[in-house]
């Protein structure tokens, strides 16, 4: 958690229309990394005790419940029994944690903290010795402060550390996360330090979560202070706010290592903010990242889906690797991530992370990654649980925000398994009810062997007709070799605008019999012609919108994280009746279909948020910046911004964070108007 005024800060979100493989959003191969490095350093020390050798894994309680009254005894010890009966604790979870709210706003006479007796009426020590009964590890939150994040002023630890810390020992707490609100302005690292004195001192082994958000760069002086430190503000339960979470953590890989990790804050898989894709995205970064994997989910209500992402004991695997590297940028080219991580074992597990709103082709080479070389590899896909030889290349389509999570390997018995088979699709992912689209196949063998009696379909939603107008099988598929089929399809007249899906499949054989099946789902986007004339962008349907808090909202400022929560358009005074309010990074698409002019707005931030905030605004027509602003801040008033999109199908409406990071990044598209 954090104080209110940054509570939604770092986040970012990104979604691109266009072709829907190789080649026109994302270069294949080697790009240099968008995401720098830091500079070389000097090793810190670090905390000899023997703690979180690996990431810790367990469940904290804020990202589910907050405050409310269900988070209590009887939720904390219900959460114990399920990772007993759901494998979980098998899989490697340990920790069940207590976020915010589990004492009473005061302490009692001889300052000490009480818990709260309608929530806890046995106390932590009771819920300790249950969840120890499991065989599992309690961890419990307080603040660096002089009181905790929750606006109903809980007591923090500041100037109380030796003796909260003799409480929570006495308790038998195996855990403390230690936030940053009411700070009162008393320097970080050593409101820290004194807090690691003091849990020491208590001759109790508890892992010491250091949660102040990054603000002073923990990363460069904690890993003798914490076992953990966040880097980022905090989480929320949407795309962008993963996404740019993910993207401040991962250049921070040099620093992390058994017993000092990099914390990008808890799990949000299963809380229903996301789709499962991304939520295997979330779940595979954060592992390749040797990040903590928390889980931020009420696990009495998830479904089977979440329990298939969170107990995947091959992802975890990757996470919890003893030698404790972080996974490290190789590419980030047009949105298509390669991240490669080094095990213990001299595998290498690699993510092909696509950031983008379409299916993409992301592709690297076991050279790249760092494996020696060899004739061939096998190649583990960890979501699908199925090997194959590759000759060297490691590619994928992979579907919008989503990960194909790898593990390669340069071990002798590659052939044995079926060769790796690509799938892709190329053509524009929008389809006008009742016109025809053509939209091409790929399939491509990237094995040492050749893939034989290769046959492709791509199926639809009912009364959908896709019609193949060239050849979609073959006998022999040769190393590098792609077979290509080109596709008619139609949606019927009438077929309401909205996402469908499409479904692509290959069977095959390894020459030595083996049967394989790849299949790949996809979308495509039926779409209605713009009208002519000139239209608000605050009235018209949009192809897609992201937004780093809350939604995009139509007329109105950002507000805050609900839905139409916002106030009139407001920019250095003046109120504006229409537009578009977001908050960074967001990225607002409307469909244009090449019969439209100009888009214009008057931009900059809006004033609900006082004197924070400064961003940057830019309009593209398809893949080209076709305008864009400087940094704008809440002191300027509003700026014209007028952009030529004759010819584009797609224009794309994006608000950067300035290059500042973001903080109450509140922009508006005021007056927005597209001319067609």
């Amino acid at each position: 958690m954090r104080h209110p005024h940054t509570r939604h800060t770092r986040t970012s979100r990104r979604r691109f229309v266009g072709a829907l493989t190789a080649g026109l959003l994302c270069t294949a191969g080697l790009a240099a990394p968008a995401v720098a490095a830091p500079a070389a350093r000097t090793a810190a020390p670090t905390l000899a005790d023997g703690l979180a050798l690996t990431p810790p894994m367990g469940f904290n309680n804020w990202n589910s419940t907050h405050c409310r009254a269900e988070f209590n005894e009887s939720m904390v010890k219900g959460i114990a029994d399920l990772f007993v009966d759901k494998g979980l604790k098998d899989a490697g979870y340990q920790y069940v944690n207590l976020d915010d709210c589990w004492a009473l706003p005061n302490r009692d006479a001889d300052g000490r903290l009480v818990p709260d007796p309608v929530r806890f009426p046995n106390g932590i020590k009771a819920v300790a010795d249950y969840v120890h009964s499991k065989g599992l590890k309690l961890g419990i939150y307080t603040s660096a402060g002089t009181k905790t994040c929750n606006s109903a002023g809980f007591p923090g630890s500041l100037g109380h550390e030796y003796s909260d810390a003799r409480q929570f020992a006495d308790w038998g707490v195996d855990y403390v996360k230690y936030d940053n609100c009411n700070n009162q302005g008393v320097d970080a690292k050593s409101r820290y330090t004194t807090m690691r004195d003091a849990l020491r001192a208590t001759g109790r082994p508890i892992v010491y979560s250091i949660c102040e958000w990054g603000e002073n760069k923990p990363w460069e002086w904690a890993a003798d202070v914490g076992h953990l430190w966040r880097t980022t503000g905090d989480i929320s339960d949407n795309w962008g706010s993963m996404l740019g979470i993910l993207k401040q953590n991962l250049p921070l890989a040099p620093y992390a290592g058994p017993g000092h990790w990099n914390d990008p804050d808890m799990l949000e898989v299963g809380n229903g903010g996301m789709t499962d894709t991304e939520y295997r995205s979330h779940f595979s970064m954060w592992s390749i990242m040797a990040a903590p994997l928390l889980i931020g989910s009420d696990l009495r209500k998830a479904t089977p889906a979440t329990f298939d992402i969170l107990d995947n004991k091959e992802v975890i695997d990757v996470d919890q690797d003893p030698l404790g590297k972080q996974g490290r940028v190789v590419s980030s080219e047009g949105g298509c991530w390669v991240v490669a991580k080094e095990m213990k074992d001299g595998t290498r597990a690699v993510a092909l992370f696509n950031e983008t709103g379409t299916a993409q082709h992301i592709s690297t080479t076991a050279q790249a990654v760092g494996l020696p070389g060899a004739r061939a590899y096998t190649l583990r896909d960890l979501w699908r649980h199925s090997s194959y030889n590759t000759a060297g290349t490691i590619s994928a389509t992979v579907p919008a925000h989503g990960t194909a999570l790898l593990r390669v390997s340069a071990d002798r018995s590659w052939a044995t398994h079926p060769p790796d088979v690509e799938l892709g699709l190329n053509g524009s992912p929008l389809v006008e009810a009742g016109t025809a689209a053509t939209l091409t196949s790929v399939v491509t063998d990237w094995g040492r062997t050749p893939a034989v009696r290769v046959s492709v379909s791509l199926t639809g939603p009912d009364g959908w007709t896709l019609r193949a107008a060239s050849r979609r099988t073959t006998a022999v598929l040769p190393t590098g070799r792609s077979l290509s089929t080109k596709w008619t399809v139609t949606a019927p007249q009438g077929t309401a605008t909205g996402s469908y899906d499409l479904t692509l499949r290959v069977s095959y054989r390894s020459p030595t019999g083996l049967r394989a099946q790849e299949t790949l789902p996809l979308s495509v986007s039926v779409v209605v012609p713009p009208p002519s004339g000139t239209s608000g962008l605050g009235d018209l349907p949009w192809l897609s919108a992201t937004n780093g808090y809350g939604p995009v909202e139509r007329n109105t400022s950002n507000g805050e994280s609900a839905a139409g929560d916002g106030h009139p358009i407001t920019i250095g005074g003046v109120v504006y009746a229409k537009g578009l309010g977001v908050h960074a990074e967001s990225a607002v698409e409307y469909y244009t279909g090449r019969s439209c002019e100009t888009v214009t707005a008057d931009v900059g931030v809006d004033d609900e948020k006082g004197a924070n905030g400064t961003v940057a605004f830019e309009i593209w027509a398809d893949g080209t910046k076709v305008a864009s602003t400087g940094v704008l801040t809440n002191a300027m008033p509003a700026q014209p911004l007028t952009a030529d999109v004759r010819g584009a199908q797609v224009v794309r409406l994006v608000v950067t964070d300035g290059g500042d990071g973001i903080d109450s990044d509140h922009a508006d598209w005021a007056n927005a108007q597209v001319s067609c």
